[in-house]
């Protein structure tokens, strides 16, 4: 595992992952922290809430938009349990997040890193920092555990 401890942020990240597992959803945990508070937590939520849009990431951004009022998140970090895919990266284009820090890489479904590297497109207007595998260890044993019993047969 992690030879130091994880910031707070990545650990309620991680958290909020356990609640999706939980839920029977993909263990993915988001949170938002604005002036060094954690502003909105969430996880995924496609199943709970009907809605494909409802990653963890979206869920968060919402919820920090509505916590500060405004439809920009000028100045804050996003902490987020797996690499983001592509309509989340959108999303913290458009919200114009300042710092992105992901736990497990996703060579499949991940578009920061991988795939379509939404912030690396050239007509990108807002290119947040990256910073990749805080975490990387737990998140990586959550998303493995998870898929492991839904593959065991029942």
């Amino acid at each position: 595992m992690t030879r130091w401890p994880l910031p707070e942020p990545m650990r309620a990240a991680l958290a909020q992952a356990d609640c999706a597992a939980a839920a029977d959803a993909v263990p993915v945990g988001a949170v938002v922290v604005c002036d060094g508070l954690i502003i909105a937590t969430a996880h995924n939520g496609p199943r709970d809430c009907h809605d494909p849009t409802a990653h963890a990431e979206i869920l968060a951004i919402r919820a920090a938009a509505v916590a500060l009022g405004r439809d920009r998140l000028d100045g804050c970090d996003l902490w987020v349990t797996l690499e983001p895919c592509a309509m989340c990266a959108g999303a913290m284009v458009h919200a114009r997040i300042a710092r992105v820090y992901y736990a497990a890489p996703d060579p499949k479904g991940g578009a920061v890193a991988h795939g379509a590297r939404v912030f690396d497109q050239p007509g990108v207007l807002h290119r947040p920092e990256v910073y990749a595998g805080l975490g990387e260890a737990e998140a990586a044993s959550q998303l493995r555990a998870f898929f492991k019993a839904r593959r065991a047969p029942s």
